[in-house]
């Protein structure tokens, strides 16, 4: 596991890109597992650049993301800030400014009608394409991936889930609230990949901002596996692993001193 601490957002941001840029230049026709949340915004935003001014290619990259609210879609005629569905952020803070093709892009759909089936769909299509060569992934305030809430299995696949008071609360606090959207109409349900599903991915890469975070960010990496952390499974991974942290995510693991001589060595040695 190879944990890079950056002094503040955009640099960590900036230092995540660039790997998700690697895969994607070394294996253009690579599969990409994406997640939503403000944290990747600024990684999205340097991938758009490097698009534009660089000529990234994503015209054969196929994606797929982690989750997706049930009952929500996307719908271009609200305005954006209105359109609180998953699709919509990809589709405004990533998607519609690359080229990638329409038919390459994967998000749960929130408005099937029969969830059960989607989900096994979903687990099949991910198989179809490869599998996922990179899983971006973020870190929710209770320590959990997607919407794999504390207490889900570390085994588990994509599937319907019931969301806890505390990511209620905190998507409320970053994401509803500011929309001007009543606590009372955000949804209660999400589809979500399963811990068992993005373990399957080759490759890891966590990204994580902000002091508030901190705690959690040392016992993902730092304490004991347990499925009331969703995201210490981390820990079982058998692929490349890259979590990116700003300093203030850093400040409580244990090991800052020795993660920042073990950079320095492989940027030495050109690892």
């Amino acid at each position: 596991m190879d944990i890079i601490i950056r002094e503040n957002y955009k640099l960590m941001s900036k230092y995540a890109a660039e790997i998700i840029a690697g895969y994607v230049r070394s294996k253009p026709d690579c599969v990409l597992g994406l997640a939503t949340g403000s944290t990747p915004i600024g990684t999205y935003q340097e991938l758009v650049r490097m698009h534009r001014e660089e000529g990234l290619d994503f015209s054969q990259v196929k994606t797929f993301n982690l989750d997706e609210y049930l009952g929500a879609g996307i719908d271009l005629e609200k305005a954006y800030p209105m359109d609180q569905s998953y699709a919509r952020f990809m589709h405004e803070e990533l998607l519609k400014n690359i080229n990638i093709k329409k038919e390459n892009i994967h998000i749960p759909d929130g408005r099937t009608k029969d969830p059960k089936k989607f989900c096994i769909w979903y687990e099949e299509e991910i198989k179809k394409a490869g599998g996922i060569d990179l899983q971006l992934l973020g870190l929710g305030g209770d320590g959990h991936w997607g919407f794999n809430e504390p207490g889900s299995s570390l085994g588990s696949r994509t599937r319907v889930v019931v969301l806890t008071q505390q990511t209620l609360d905190d998507n409320y606090e970053a994401f509803y609230k500011k929309a001007n959207i009543e606590r009372s109409e955000m949804p209660h349900f999400a589809i979500t990949m399963g811990i068992g599903t993005i373990l399957e991915a080759r490759n890891i890469l966590m990204i994580v901002n902000g002091a508030r975070k901190a705690d959690m960010v040392a016992k993902c990496l730092e304490g004991p596996i347990t499925s009331q952390i969703t995201a210490s499974a981390i820990q079982l991974h058998g692929g490349e692993i890259s979590v990116v942290l700003d300093e203030g995510a850093a400040s409580k693991l244990l090991h800052t001193d020795h993660y920042r001589h073990v950079e320095s060595i492989k940027r030495q040695y050109g690892l």
